[in-house]
């Protein structure tokens, strides 16, 4: 999963869950608000009466009773003013029941002892419950949509925020890592952003992918100097040791002798032409202009190896469309890439065995050549390196010297192929060889 999709699900999940923690908690809160406020108003009206009070006298309320009561249309609030017992009251506010015209009704009550005339009396100002609890509903659903409605600026402020910080990253990925294949030939430009911690890591992937292409560079020059280098004190061995076989007096000692010198020197002459080979292609020496039918190339290939076949009865099946044409190749290197297949095909095929080869084509995907046999298959161990320089296989019969897969994957990268194999040890092993469908004509 990407850094942006988890940074994106981490904030709107945290955001999700606040609206989640404050949804359960709100009735609560908002009670607990409304009640202060409530309790805050009752005040405020306790402080008016004995403001009229102090200023018009107590008889403005009571007018020659002994009492006053007094509440609104729909009794959601009421004053009274009544004479204190003996007892002392202590001011409260709390919720309690009162009869209002013979309903019962629960308020919310303040009441106050207060002093005048030599005459202490209760003055009690009251509030519905009902009322506190529509504010409740109506204060719960304004506070529940400004925080949704703060939650989603939030979430959008956030994801565009991460989307422009992680945008560096992105580059550094998409020019850098992704699709990215060696050799790295185009040139590598930093990346403009203001986060050192980016600009770090842009800068050191800048180096090491110039330190391994440098070595890389360093190999190859070597191998092609080198593979040069000894061909000629090879040819030259050569033509002396011919020369020496064909003088009169050699004992059949001294023959057995040079003809084993002759096959080494052969054997060292094969593997410096295939390091010769890999550093021409990975050099960038042969052109990809050609169109091939891959049909008859294929052919082509069993043609030349017929003979083997048929030493060990080894039967060939060439299932490829006859209208498949691949586009700007190398005929050559491609049909030596089919031949070194084939050719290893046939080398761990099992006697009376068979070798098919097959394609399939999806619209809008690659093009996949098959290559599969019912040899003795591949280790699992040995998946790593089978395309390793010098890698042979531990089944092998001596035969070979660990080139021809090396040679097959500077092909496969040089045309920007892939390729891939699956095996299953004693029963057989199948390569792949997955080509972009630009590259394919139908």
């Amino acid at each position: 999963m990407k850094l942006l999709t988890k940074l994106t699900l981490f904030i709107t999940l945290s955001k999700l869950l606040i609206v989640v923690l404050f949804v359960f908690l709100l009735p609560s809160l908002v009670n607990k608000v409304s009640f202060q406020y409530t309790n805050y108003y009752l005040k405020q009206q306790k402080k008016k009466v004995l403001a009229v009070i102090e200023k018009n006298g107590i008889d403005y309320y009571l007018q020659g009773d002994s009492t006053y009561g007094s509440y609104t249309m729909l009794k959601e609030e009421y004053i009274s003013l009544f004479p204190a017992g003996n007892q002392r009251v202590q001011d409260t506010i709390e919720t309690s029941q009162r009869i209002v015209e013979n309903d019962t009704l629960n308020y919310r009550v303040l009441t106050h002892e207060l002093a005048y005339g030599h005459r202490n009396y209760l003055l009690e100002i009251g509030k519905t419950t009902a009322t506190i609890g529509e504010y409740n509903n109506l204060l719960q659903r304004f506070t529940l949509y400004a925080l949704i409605a703060l939650i989603g600026i939030s979430i959008l402020v956030d994801l565009i925020y991460t989307h422009i910080l992680l945008k560096p990253l992105g580059r550094i990925v998409k020019t850098k890592l992704l699709d990215k294949k060696f050799p790295f030939r185009e040139s590598l430009h930093p990346i403009k952003t203001s986060t050192s911690d980016f600009k770090y890591l842009d800068s050191s992937l800048i180096s090491l992918m110039k330190k391994i292409h440098e070595a890389f560079d360093k190999e190859r020059e070597f191998t092609s100097n080198a593979s040069h280098e000894l061909m000629t004190p090879i040819s030259i061995l050569q033509t002396n040791i011919e020369n020496m076989m064909v003088e009169e007096g050699l004992t059949e000692i001294q023959q057995e002798k040079l003809s084993a010198m002759m096959k080494m020197l052969n054997r060292l002459k094969k593997i410096v032409h295939s390091l010769l080979y890999i550093s021409r292609i990975e050099n960038d020496q042969f052109a990809k202009n050609d169109t091939v039918n891959l049909h008859q190339l294929i052919s082509d290939v069993m043609d030349e190896l017929s003979h083997r076949m048929d030493l060990n009865d080894i039967g060939f099946t060439n299932n490829v469309s006859k209208k498949v044409n691949l586009k700007q190749v190398n005929r050559d290197l491609l049909f030596q890439l089919l031949y070194n297949l084939i050719n290893n095909a046939i080398r761990y095929n099992k006697a009376h065995g068979c070798i098919y080869v097959s394609d399939t084509y999806i619209k809008g995907g690659p093009y996949t050549i098959s290559i599969k046999d019912t040899g003795i298959g591949i280790r699992q161990e040995e998946f790593a390196t089978i395309f390793d320089r010098f890698k042979r296989s531990g089944q092998t019969d001596g035969e070979g010297y660990g080139l021809g897969l090396s040679i097959v994957k500077s092909i496969i990268s040089y045309h920007g192929y892939n390729i891939n194999v699956n095996s299953e040890f004693g029963k057989g092993t199948v390569f792949n060889i997955i080509i972009p469908s630009d590259h394919v004509g139908l």
